[in-house]
């Protein structure tokens, strides 16, 4: 690229975020080499034009070309060819100086020969050779700021963005980062650098002014000095060292001829008109000359950019910009230097200092196209799994960094089975049992021991009156009681019907249905077998068995196949492996996308060239690994611990587990394109695991419920790979029975990553 063309170029660029303006009609260009400095108070736009550059912002209105490429079409090129520090500390401060510089290197596809080339080129520059073992959280914000513009040079970029580098640190620090950047700057690089700092705005060649979302002021510093409005006609400014500026600064701005009073240091600047001399202005003052001292002085960046801002405030940017491009200053054209920053024709005014002032509106992309950079190779055609290996390295170095995501991913999960696998069970015994026997003879002996031996009574005490009877069921300590007529023997002795009263406490739903269901068989049993023993020596009975024993005319004899002791385990613990799978492979991905994007990691990868699959895949394949462990630690568990047998195919079961692992890591995925922190990831997380607890058939059976609630089972994950897990591990179902749940369970996790996928972008 010829010397002195522009390498960025905005022309009109605007950016509206609904009714915020944050960018508004900001035109400017930048050569090559050049220190751009972005000036202006805080939310005047500085950042949110350079993520606009970047390729990670899409501008409202406007056109802007990075190295020849279209910010808006061609982000891609753009990203290959610029290096980017953001506001923040946005590296990873639980990787170390020379795996960050790496993980960089990789990013942008440096083979190993020219990564080792290019990281000995930035440590040379930033001086962290001494510290490439060092975590990145524990530098200091010097070597943090360093380590920063090391991962944006690594690739050798020719434009680089800095969004207030300078912020935090001190002023040693400060002063050696420019060094640093003039350097670059000497290299042919391009920077572009935002800041508060009017001692760094001085350092650089060329420097622009918003305010109010729109740029008031562009051009050299020394032209700047030179604006009308700085020094106006028929003014003058004076530099006045006085014992205490702040006590008699209100009492300046109050003086006939002062126009401006401004604290700077030790001293005050004023802007005056041409008749106070002074010796009116000390008089007023009533200082003696021998304790003040007033000079002429020549306007600093400060005065200037305070002028301006005081103007855009009482009138608007618009009408200042206005006034602006109808003054001239009168220089020499000799003076004027040639080189000025070049404006997009037609967008500015340019003022006889060269400095260009409030750019008028203007539409299209107009401005003159830079030449196209050479392009890096692969930049036209890049893979969409481009930077994959890095992400892959990079996410398993911070799993194995980070202690709690191992526990939560691997233990968390064992002790959730093993507490739900003893904690829930359906069979219910031992119910706490009172007796108040008031026949106390041998028949109604053998009928305690009768409701004794079902286990599901246990008999806590025997009672001998009302009152205790009584008060061992409303205390509680009893749930059921059980209360035998004095002449139960007498009546069972003469063929007569006898009642014995069961009370059951019916707080308990599930309780109360259990001793009432076997209260009653048991009775009818008992009814049976003296039944039987009263036909035995009748001519003409009902039915008799194959040995001639007095029988029920029909015998109905009920099999349990696959869980034949009805034991809870088996039939909950494969549904509680699918919901355990779910549960931390949902809280992983989200959590660990969601919290990148609130340390500012995420947007530093979005600056990257990465593909966005090989973003995705990189950072979802890690915790696909670690659910495919914890899954295979879950089945040991769940067969050695619990006694559940896998009567299927284990093949068949491992692979379905891993369709379901990857459609949980899908989901994890789409809440963190939807949750923007990790409170709004955790509230996400619980509505989506909510219904897959609840609706999946996990504890309810889903034939029971609404039909509308019903077909809404149909969408849940879990749904589907519950029944596949019953079926294998009981059933011994292959994968032409289980055919329809895994079609279901396919379109699901189809569709969820297709989502995830289209709503994850690489921009802000």
């Amino acid at each position: 690229m010829p010397e002195n063309r522009p390498v960025i170029t905005l022309n009109s660029l605007s950016r509206h975020f609904g009714e915020l303006v944050a960018v508004e009609d900001v035109s400017f260009n930048v050569r090559q080499g050049a220190i751009f400095g972005l000036l202006g108070p805080n939310g005047s736009g500085k950042s949110t034009i350079i993520r606009m550059l970047c390729g990670v912002l899409p501008p409202s209105a406007g056109a802007a070309r990075v190295l020849g490429h279209n910010v808006t079409t061609e982000a891609e090129q753009i990203k290959r060819q610029i290096g980017y520090m953001s506001q923040q500390f946005s590296l990873y401060g639980d990787l170390s100086v020379e795996e960050n510089l790496d993980f960089y290197a990789r990013i942008y596809g440096l083979n190993h020969q020219r990564q080792a080339e290019r990281k000995r080129a930035v440590l040379d520059l930033t001086s962290l050779g001494n510290r490439l073992s060092q975590l990145a959280r524990t530098l200091s914000g010097g070597w943090k700021q360093r380590l920063a513009l090391a991962c944006a040079l690594i690739h050798e970029p020719q434009v680089v963005f800095l969004d207030e580098p300078t912020a935090g640190i001190d002023p040693v620090a400060r002063r050696e980062l420019w060094d640093l950047l003039f350097r670059l700057s000497s290299s042919g690089v391009t920077l572009l650098v935002t800041t508060h700092y009017m001692d760094e705005a001085e350092r650089c060649t060329d420097v622009g002014y918003l305010y109010d979302s729109r740029l008031i002021v562009c051009g050299r510093p020394d032209q700047l000095k030179r604006l009308d409005a700085v020094v106006p006609e028929g003014t003058r400014r004076w530099e006045m060292l006085v014992p205490s500026p702040a006590e008699y600064l209100p009492r300046l701005q109050q003086i006939d001829g002062v126009l401006e009073a401004t604290p700077f240091g030790q001293t005050v600047h004023l802007l005056v008109r041409d008749h106070l001399a002074e010796q009116e202005l000390l008089r007023q003052l009533d200082l003696p000359p021998e304790q003040a001292r007033v000079r002429e002085a020549h306007p600093t960046l400060e005065d200037v950019f305070v002028t301006l801002s005081r103007a855009a405030q009482q009138r608007g940017a618009a009408a200042v910009a206005s006034e602006q491009a109808q003054q001239r200053l009168e220089t020499e054209p000799s003076e004027i230097p040639q080189d000025a920053v070049e404006q997009p024709a037609g967008s500015d005014t340019e003022t006889n200092s060269g400095a260009k002032v409030a750019p008028s509106p203007s539409t299209g992309d107009t401005a003159e196209e830079a030449p196209a950079a050479p392009a890096m190779p692969g930049s036209r055609h890049s893979s969409p799994l481009f930077g994959l290996v890095a992400i892959l390295r990079k996410e398993f170095a911070h799993v194995l960094r980070e202690p709690a995501t191992l526990v939560f991913a691997l233990l968390v999960p064992v002790l959730q089975l093993t507490i739900f696998g003893y904690a829930i069970e359906t069979e219910i015994e031992h119910i706490p049992t009172v007796v108040f026997n008031a026949d106390g003879r041998d028949e109604s002996r053998k009928l305690v021991e009768a409701f004794e031996n079902t286990r599901i009574f246990e008999i806590r005490g025997q009672t001998f009156d009302e009152v205790a009877f009584h008060h061992m069921l409303t205390s509680g300590r009893a749930k059921v009681g059980l209360r035998i007529p004095p002449d139960y023997t007498d009546r069972l002795m003469h063929a007569e019907q006898v009642s014995v009263q069961v009370l059951i406490d019916g707080s308990d739903s599930q309780v109360a249905t259990t001793a009432q269901n076997a209260a009653a068989l048991l009775g009818t049993t008992l009814s049976l077998q003296r039944a039987r023993l009263l036909a035995a020596g009748m001519a003409r009975v009902p039915a008799r068995d194959q040995y001639g024993v007095p029988a029920l005319p029909i015998e109905i004899r009920p099999r349990l196949l696959y869980n034949p002791d009805l034991d809870s385990s088996h039939f909950f613990v494969p549904g509680l492996l699918a919901i355990i799978m779910q549960l931390v492979t949902l809280f992983l991905t989200s959590f660990a996308i969601v919290r990148e994007r609130e340390l500012g990691t995420l947007e530093q990868l979005f600056v990257t060239p990465v593909g966005r699959s090989g973003l995705v895949l990189g950072k979802l394949i890690p915790y696909a690994v670690i659910g495919f462990v914890e899954t295979l630690i879950v089945m040991v568990v769940m067969v050695y611990f619990f006694g559940v047998p896998i009567h299927g195919s284990i093949p068949l079961l491992i692979s379905l587990s891993l369709l379901f692992l990857v459609c949980g890591l899908g989901l994890g995925l789409l809440i963190s394109t939807l949750a923007r922190t990790q409170l709004q990831a955790t509230q996400f997380a619980f509505l989506v695991m909510l219904p897959s607890v609840l609706l999946s058939g996990f504890m309810f059976p889903r034939s029971e419920m609404p039909l509308p609630i019903y077909l809404v089972t149909y969408a849940i994950p879990v749904t589907w790979f519950v029944e596949i897990l019953r079926g294998i591990v009981l059933r011994s179902a292959d994968l032409t029975d289980l055919l329809p749940h895994v079609i279901g369970l396919s379109v699901c996790c189809a569709l969820i990553l297709l989502t995830s996928i289209l709503r994850f972008r690489k921009q802000l």
